[in-house]
């Protein structure tokens, strides 16, 4: 009996590879087939040729091996596995459990799919998607191990990375040139291929088993190759090869994901960043410079004269001119700065970790090559270039957008020396200069109003944040600060002037002394500061305004103490003057109704002034009046709305007063 029983052994040990390669119908069978080739021999029933390799817990192995040789072979196991599992960091990762898989494993193929869809469920990275298939195989397949290759195209090469069940990978490069290698073959063909072991892929320390090999083929083509370290190949083909097919499939659709955002943020013409990639672009980008405490400068580059070239040689001639300027641009900057088509005309570069002096260096060798490259009909290209710099100039990304732009109008203003443009950093020019101011205003108005950035405010933000030197300085900023504000009204342009300068001279004539007569001259100056405060649909109204309308335009005095003044060491005694100036002896003014003496000297003063030039000027309901007019009207009004003492002094000086506005 003993004898019949290891008989039916040795029979069932030689025939089971057979009827497996009987059964093999897969076009791969006839290399399958030699790959089984040694594993025939091999399973000759040689009681002495135990694989020490074998799995104790394995069913089938229990019932046809010796249990001590079994139980020996498995310490051996185990020691091997103590052995080469016992770290898995860098210097020794790779180091594989030499213990078989269990390559008889029965697949639940329901859980299999389940595993699957929850392998490409959520996952948004190719990386990702490699990782979860990678776990998939190891924990449902038994897999020895899991590679990607994907192909490079400008390269030309495979690159391959390998995951291993302890967690460890591997990377490596295949060239495309190898065809000796199986994965250039597999990838070539786009094919599968079968190896019997893994020697080819060049990777220390790894368990050798069979490969396959498959191609990761979408509708685009082949994307790479997907490589399974597995002993029973021929058994999951067609399961891995759909496995593969879907992860090219993802692929895929991630790189037409990626292209479409590459698309939506990229200007078709120049094949810079719009706008608003070159906004997301400075947004990481100062996040960076945050973090890292480094600089981060702004240029702005804007081609001269492009509308009339659009007018007159057409949009076709300007769009080759701004192709022309970003194709410098792109040769000229390093791989670690941005650029992006600003607005129409405009170019923008970001260059991270740069100061000023080297972002003017970059922009006059930018401006050097053009003035060299002559289009036809238009000759060199000409343009105006700003510069912002972070955390120098501004630490808000709009502000410091609106500096770099304002740089450059400056830029245009002051045009070429010695046939280079003038290039403009926003921490060379006086923000109060004629030049500055209009050229901010034009920023403000032309980009950022949508924003609320609003113009006035940052003027007094500027003006309070200025460190005020001597007191022609403070004149100097007062009126430009007033100058800009009653820009806003045209009808009332140069108003804050006069009456400083009525005011000025009403002081004289009452013997005030000279630091008080100049301390009313600049309270008149910004008198109408407040003003900043209010809707312009309020400020410009060509006709009456309605009771509601009025209430909001009797704000502006504590508008310009509070707001303006009051942050202002050096402005605060002018507080008085901007906030009383519209009070009446009876009591009937406003804001506070004072009456009296209690109303301020200084506020009376200029009250008078004020209304005297309110009335000689023209307004959108009526046209100025005349002087003699204007004296009459103060005349009925003196001791009940102004101060009689001084509306009969200034009515003394008013004809020697220039009544132009």
């Amino acid at each position: 009996m003993n004898e019949n029983k290891e008989k039916l052994i040795k029979e069932t040990k030689a025939q089971k590879p057979e009827k497996a390669h009987k059964t093999v119908s897969n076009p791969l069978a006839k290399q399958l087939n030699e790959l089984r080739k040694p594993a025939l021999k091999k399973a000759a029933p040689d009681k002495t040729d135990i694989k020490p390799a074998l799995k104790p817990n394995d069913k089938k192995t229990r019932e046809i091996t010796n249990p001590i040789t079994a139980e020996t072979s498995s310490i051996v196991a185990r020691i091997n596995n103590f052995n080469t599992n016992k770290t898995a960091n860098r210097m020794y990762a790779g180091y594989m459990n030499t213990s078989p898989v269990n390559s008889h494993r029965v697949i639940d193929y329901t859980e299999l799919v389940h595993s699957l869809n929850d392998a490409f469920a959520n996952k948004t990275a190719v990386h990702d998607l490699f990782t979860a298939v990678h776990d998939l195989f190891t924990e449902n397949l038994n897999s020895v191990f899991t590679a990607f290759g994907v192909f490079h195209e400008k390269s030309k090469c495979i690159n391959i990375k390998l995951f291993t069940p302890m967690g460890s990978t591997y990377t490596s490069k295949i060239l495309l040139s190898d065809d000796t290698n199986p994965v250039v073959q597999c990838f070539k063909s786009t094919s599968p291929v079968v190896k019997n072991d893994n020697k080819f892929l060049n990777i220390p320390y790894l368990q050798n088993s069979s490969a396959l090999m498959l191609p990761l083929n979408s509708v685009s083509g082949c994307k790479g190759v997907m490589v399974i370290g597995k002993d029973d190949i021929e058994n999951h083909i067609d399961l891995f090869s759909f496995i593969a097919n879907y992860c090219a499939l993802f692929m895929d659709n991630v790189e037409l994901l990626e292209q479409t955002n590459k698309y939506a943020n990229t200007d078709t013409l120049t094949g810079l960043y719009t706008h608003r990639g070159f906004q997301e672009v400075l947004k990481a980008e100062l996040k960076k410079a945050e973090d890292n405490g480094s600089n981060l400068s702004i240029v702005m580059l804007d081609v001269n004269n492009i509308s009339k070239i659009n007018r007159e040689l057409g949009h076709a001639k300007g769009d080759e001119v701004i192709k022309l300027l970003a194709e410098k641009v792109k040769q000229n900057i390093r791989s670690t700065d941005k650029a992006g088509r600003y607005g129409g005309d405009e170019i923008a570069i970001i260059l991270p970790d740069t100061n000023t002096p080297d972002a003017k260096y970059l922009a006059e060798y930018i401006t050097y090559c053009l003035s060299c490259c002559f289009v036809d009909d238009v000759g060199p290209v000409k343009v105006s270039v700003g510069i912002a710099t972070y955390p120098e100039c501004s630490r808000d990304q709009e502000k410091l957008l609106i500096l770099a732009e304002q740089a450059m109008y400056i830029s245009q203003a002051k045009g070429y020396k010695e046939g280079m443009s003038a290039i403009i950093s926003s921490s060379d020019f006086n923000f109060w200069d004629n030049d500055a101011l209009n050229s901010f205003a034009e920023v403000v108005a032309k980009r950022h109003a949508q924003l609320g950035i609003d113009f006035e405010e940052e003027l007094v933000h500027k003006f309070n944040n200025e460190q005020i030197v001597s007191q022609n300085h403070l004149m100097e900023l007062a009126n430009s600060l007033a100058g800009a504000i009653d820009a806003k009204d045209p009808y009332t342009k140069g108003h804050s002037t006069s009456v400083s300068r009525y005011s000025e001279a009403l002081a004289r004539a009452i013997n005030l002394p000279e630091d008080e007569v100049q301390r009313i001259k600049l309270g008149a100056l910004l008198h109408d500061v407040g003003k900043i405060g209010i809707p312009e649909n309020v400020l410009k109204k060509p006709g009456k305004l309605e009771n509601d309308e009025w209430e909001i335009m009797k704000q502006h005095p504590v508008i310009g103490a509070e707001k303006v003044l009051k942050p202002n060491e050096a402005l605060r005694d002018l507080i008085p003057i901007v906030k009383y100036h519209h009070e009446h002896l009876d009591g009937s003014g406003y804001p506070e109704h004072l009456k009296g003496d209690k109303i301020p000297l200084a506020a009376r003063i200029v009250a008078v002034a004020d209304t005297y030039h309110a009335l000689i000027s023209d307004r959108p309901y009526r046209k100025g009046m005349s002087v003699e007019k204007a004296c009459e009207i103060l005349k009925e009004g003196a001791g009940k709305l102004w101060d009689a003492d001084l509306v009969r002094q200034f009515i003394s000086i008013a004809p020697s007063l220039s009544t132009s506005i």
